[in-house]
């Protein structure tokens, strides 16, 4: 059966274990790139996790896909590209040998379910059908020998006990069919693998392969590339569930989650990530997190092919997601699809983990489902997703709520926007009833947030005890209060004040996920003491929400160059980092490729464009000379470029908009015949190329302001001004 995506995504590296792969669903057809290095006896399939596989650059759809892979001293550039949806064409060229080519042996071994494939030795093609199709698979040059097997782990067990003289597998027909070529023969080959549909078969296409055009350049250039990079990396075929999803890693999906695993925050930072390029799959990945809502309107922390932790959560920020893809989307689907599954998440909340009944909320775990550790206080830190982090250090588990005997500031927090934010969302559906109700309880929670979890002797957010005694522990949790917007001015000043602090939360790396002067942090495993790319997200979102801009590009910076350490040298995306040395490595159980460690270019990415709910869609100008591009937008895919001083928003190869006023511009509308947006003070010009000046009114907080003719459009010069100012443009009428 026909997946539900795109026919140009069919082809693609859906195989979890081994990247190299390129399937193409509909027909369970699969083309593996393996090697045999004859000085070491040693075969390889280049599974994930393998020390020789580098993943390089690519796009989403597989349209591009580069990997380097080296074995036993001898280097390859892989590449893979499909001129039509039908077409697969690859490339492989040795870049550097470990020994003699002879002795180095490639191989493409062709699998299709239920399919025998035939081998004609005139021409060099290999062939199979399926149904009224037709896959034909052939090189610029004949095979130095064709075989055949019964699966790979045979072609493997061949090789490595009979080496690549032996013959006896040659043939012309049978289930796992391999073309064996060598690195003396074919040091630079290439091939293609085509479905046919009645068409006449033809020679190899011989187009160069072209890498990705830079999606960014200049100031943080690579990081929107790093974002789509990861993001099409680890977007696999789930064969349990039938579906294509963000994996969490490549490295976890088969051996530790036993075919697919989906955990909650995870593949909801993934559909974030993934509607910057493309809006079905940020669709597949809300739909992977819905899809294992319980009865009570729980979503699971942690669904496997092997377990489900349906007695806990994770923390709740699925509103707030969700907002930002709908802003930058505008796919009234996405809301179809998920926005009633995350209310019900969060009157969850309320009905489950306010267990001293005192409106504010604890993390836990409940009495119901067969999870691993269900019942224990670990289970409920695993709901925080901060699993050994030491501010539940001083925490008990109560065993008549099922909740910790602590009120958790990000937590709550994080509910308290999550209302707000689903508030917002259920109004743009008509839903007002709801939307009050949301909003009138998150108001109430911010109140109790700022009253209750404000420790007035340190002058910080902190969680609080039962008891009434604040955690001695702080996490960059305390700094949620500004992301729901709870904090007073005073409140928000002081948190800037103990980011700041290098005994606290400032230094070389940040955010260190508890102060540097916990003794905690000395211990540098998992959540106590390390750099996680998903608190630096929330709290970067809180500076903004606070006013704090500086602050905010300090610490996209700052995460910038903490990812592009290991991007550049190594293509590592990692988990989590060492606060005080910026590597990831000096812990062994650190992923190095996992989804979320993308959260820290995206931030980056998020100071030229971004979206917000307090400050709607937003585009940033300032000095230097940089490209970001084609991302998505609520008008589609753009393109920001920035030189001379001069910003352009390009849509479709045309400029619509142009200024050279500096600053952030937010709350910015374009439709067909009227734009309006937020101006940051100062003085410049506003420009939209093909717009005649005469056809064009404008106003500048609700007074007309006078339109001038430049360059065939229409031009506002302003004065410089104290403050934000709005602004609007109509063609044909005024504003």
């Amino acid at each position: 059966m026909k997946p539900a995506i795109p026919d140009d995504r069919l082809w693609n590296t859906w195989d979890s274990e081994h990247p190299a792969q390129m399937s193409y669903l509909p027909l369970g057809l699969s083309l593996d790139v393996c090697v045999y290095a004859g000085s070491a006896n040693a075969f390889t399939r280049f599974p994930a996790g393998h020390p020789g596989l580098k993943l390089g650059p690519r796009h989403i759809d597989g349209s591009y896909v580069a990997l380097d892979l080296a074995h036993a001293g001898t280097e390859l550039r892989l590449t893979y590209e499909k001129p039509d949806a039908n077409t697969l064409i690859g490339h492989w060229e040795a870049k550097r040998l470990g020994e003699w080519g002879l002795r180095f042996w490639v191989m493409l071994a062709l699998r299709l379910e239920g399919e025998e494939w035939r081998h004609d030795p005139e021409t060099g093609t290999m062939r199979a059908g399926a149904g009224a199709q037709r896959i034909v698979v052939e090189g610029e040059r004949l095979p130095l020998m064709a075989t055949f097997h019964p699966d790979l782990e045979h072609l493997q067990r061949e090789f490595e006990t009979k080496g690549y003289f032996f013959l006896d597998s040659r043939g012309t027909k049978g289930p796992v069919a391999v073309l064996r070529y060598n690195l003396e023969e074919m040091p630079s080959f290439r091939f293609e693998a085509r479905i046919e549909r009645g068409r006449k078969a033809t020679a190899p296409q011989r187009s160069p392969a072209t890498l990705p055009v830079a999606a960014q350049t200049g100031e943080h250039a690579g990081v929107l590339d790093a974002v789509r990079d990861v993001i099409g990396w680890n977007t696999v075929w789930d064969a349990v569930n039938r579906r294509p999803y963000t994996s969490l890693s490549r490295n976890w999906v088969t051996q530790k989650f036993g075919g697919f695993g989906v955990w909650l925050n995870d593949i909801l930072y993934h559909a974030l990530m993934a509607s910057l390029f493309d809006v079905g799959l940020a669709r597949e990945n809300l739909a992977a997190v819905v899809a294992h809502a319980t009865a009570e309107g729980n979503l699971p922390c942690l669904v496997t092919g092997r377990d489900a932790w349906v007695d806990r959560s994770q923390p709740p920020i699925g509103g707030f997601i969700l907002w930002q893809i709908f802003a930058r989307t505008g796919a009234r689907e996405l809301l179809d699809l998920a926005l009633a599954p995350l209310i019900a998440n969060h009157e969850w909340w309320w009905r489950k983990r306010d267990g001293n009944a005192n409106g504010l909320v604890e993390y836990g775990t409940s009495p119901v489902g067969s999870g691993l550790y269900r019942g224990t206080k670990l289970a409920a830190k695993d709901e925080s997703s901060m699993d050994n982090s030491p501010v539940h250090d001083e925490a008990t588990l109560n065993t008549k709520s099922w909740t910790l005997d602590c009120e958790d500031v990000g937590l709550n927090s994080l509910l308290a926007l999550d209302g707000e934010t689903l508030a917002a969302l259920a109004r743009a559906t008509g839903d007002e009833k709801t939307a009050k109700r949301l909003e009138s309880r998150a108001q109430a929670l911010k109140a109790r947030i700022a009253d209750r979890l404000w420790d007035g002797k340190r002058r910080v957010f902190a969680n609080r005890l039962w008891s009434g005694a604040f955690v001695r522990s702080l996490a960059p949790t305390s700094f949620y209060p500004l992301l729901a917007g709870a904090a007073s001015a005073e409140q928000a000043a002081a948190m800037v004040e103990t980011l700041r602090d290098p005994r606290k939360f400032g230094g070389t790396w940040m955010l260190p996920s508890v102060t540097r002067d916990d003794p905690a942090f000395a211990d540098n495993v998992y959540w106590r003491g390390r750099v996680w790319p998903p608190l630096n997200f929330l709290v970067y979102y809180g500076l903004r929400r606070a006013g704090f801009d500086a602050e905010a590009a300090a610490l996209a910076d700052n995460g910038y160059r903490l990812f592009m350490g290991e991007w550049t040298r190594h293509r590592r995306c990692p988990e989590n980092y060492n606060a005080v040395t910026g590597v990831a490595t000096d812990q062994s159980d650190t992923d190095t490729f996992y989804g979320w460690g993308a959260l820290l270019p995206l931030l980056a990415v998020a100071e030229i464009t971004d979206a917000t709910p307090w400050d709607g869609w937003q585009v940033t100008n300032r000095a230097g000379d940089d490209r970001l591009g084609p991302i998505l937008s609520a008008m589609g895919g753009v393109v920001v470029m920035r030189r001379g001083g001069w910003l352009d928003l390009v849509r479709d190869g045309t400029v619509c908009l142009r200024t050279d006023i500096m600053g952030r511009f937010t709350h910015l509308r374009i439709a067909k015949r009227a734009i309006s947006l937020t101006v940051p003070a100062g003085s410049g010009d506003v420009a939209v190329p093909g717009w005649p000046a005469h056809e064009t009114g404008a106003s500048l907080d609700g007074a007309p302001i006078a339109v001038s003719a430049h360059d065939g459009g229409a031009r506002i010069s302003l004065p410089a001004g104290s403050g934000p100012r709005r602004m609007s443009l109509a063609r044909g009428r005024a504003p």
